[in-house]
């Protein structure tokens, strides 16, 4: 079966992002509509209902370096959040600590991520966790 390239991938991706076709808890688009390598993505996500991250919304840059999607995206909080695969000092989504990018498979999209991580923040061990003083940011 052949490969489909980074680019028409992302364009599906970028299609489906402004168009709105996906869930409604998370939402992610271009950073710069002339980035023409589509490198440079934002994302949000809503934070899940009966948790400590209810009525919050997170902000997140995503970047899809050469090899995405071959490699997993680089993913960053802007919006403060304690989570144990969100580096506390940087933002970072941690490779090591969050599955879907440690188990990283080419068939993954920046919405399936957006997506786990809501996950994250409903689990029974995260949705209780303290979370900074909402509209505080990383940057």
């Amino acid at each position: 079966m052949s490969k489909v390239p980074r680019s028409f991938r992302l364009l599906e991706e970028l299609e489906k992002g402004e168009k709105g076709m996906g869930p409604e808890s998370c939402s992610y688009g271009l950073a710069d509509g002339d980035d023409i390598t589509m490198t440079r993505w934002n994302g949000t996500i809503l934070g899940p209902p009966h948790s400590n991250h209810e009525n919050r919304i997170y902000s997140l840059s995503i970047e899809c370096g050469p090899n995405y999607p071959d490699a997993p995206p680089v993913l960053f909080f802007i919006s403060k959040i304690n989570l144990p695969c969100v580096s506390p000092k940087t933002g970072q989504v941690m490779p090591s600590e969050f599955h879907l990018l440690r188990d990283w498979k080419r068939s993954c999209t920046m919405e399936k991520i957006l997506l786990e991580l809501r996950k994250e923040m409903a689990s029974p061990s995260n949705k209780r966790l303290p979370q900074p003083k909402e509209g505080s940011t990383f940057k």
